[in-house]
């Protein structure tokens, strides 16, 4: 599967995947002590809207905009991460996680992205100017176990990748395996995007056989029943998530899920320990 950003920016996986990244700010900077953020796959960093990309999809229309129009005050902080980066009420610009995450910046925090595409990488040093962000470009896996452990004791490693490569989650798994070796309490967060559960089941249990101990799956279906010729969902795998966040997480998932279903189905996101 290509997911090339551009044309996904601000779709139903985005806001699931961007909230639940600000609970995770959250809840880690509950403590005072310095934070280092990766994002291994970060694109642009920034997307409009009314770009061709966007415009071709139309997926914004089902993710972002019904988050908007949706009354649910849990959403309220992913809603002003959004407007941060726009003017007045306009819903032009989409904030990519890189954007996003510097916005939780605090002073002693670190945030540190890469991305291998050229033009991409461009874009989004464009994009992050003014922040305290070093971009890098370089193979995301080799980037990945080359900045761990990190310099400061707690940390953030984001990993969302386009998966245009048939080998991109054997990558995943094995990239993660190192990485534990070298950083076994950081935080890591794995998105991907699903057609089918039993395409996901599989790749499940090979990442159950690495035996992590605290593995949590988060997973949003649109759908009420398996479509495999379309774009069905996304998830997340969150290794050593926070106690502050797993605890604000369950109704956080049910407003996501009554926003952002489609109409004529309810939806389901679902939340289960890797074992």
């Amino acid at each position: 599967m290509n997911y090339r950003h551009a044309f996904h920016a601000g779709n139903s996986a985005d806001v699931v995947k961007h909230s639940l990244l600000i609970a995770l700010m959250q809840a880690l900077q509950l403590k005072p002590g310095a934070l280092t953020l990766i994002d291994t796959h970060a694109g642009c960093g920034l997307y409009d809207l009314d770009g061709d990309p966007a415009l071709r999809t139309g997926e914004s229309t089902h993710g972002v905009l019904r988050a908007f129009a949706d009354p649910s005050p849990l959403l309220n902080d992913y809603r002003a991460a959004v407007q941060a980066v726009n003017t007045g009420d306009e819903t032009r610009f989409y904030p990519g996680s890189p954007r996003l995450l510097a916005q939780f910046l605090r002073p002693q925090d670190v945030l540190i992205l890469n991305e291998k595409h050229p033009e991409d990488a461009q874009s989004l040093r464009r994009a992050m100017r003014g922040t305290q962000a070093a971009v890098h470009e370089r193979d995301a896996y080799e980037f990945w176990l080359a900045m761990l452990p990190t310099r400061t004791p707690r940390g953030m490693v984001v990993v969302d990748p386009p998966y245009e490569q048939t080998d991109e989650r054997a990558r995943i798994t094995s990239t993660l395996a190192s990485a534990r070796r070298k950083w076994a309490h950081g935080v890591t967060v794995i998105w991907y995007p699903m057609k089918d559960r039993a395409t996901h089941e599989r790749w499940k249990r090979q990442l159950s056989m690495l035996g992590i101990p605290k593995f949590l799956t988060v997973e949003h279906w649109l759908y009420d029943a398996d479509q495999p010729s379309i774009y069905n969902g996304a998830g997340l795998f969150i290794v050593n998530p926070p106690y502050a966040f797993t605890q604000s997480l369950p109704p956080l998932l049910e407003a996501l899920r009554a926003a952002l279903a489609p109409d004529g189905h309810r939806g389901e996101i679902t939340t289960k320990w890797l074992a």
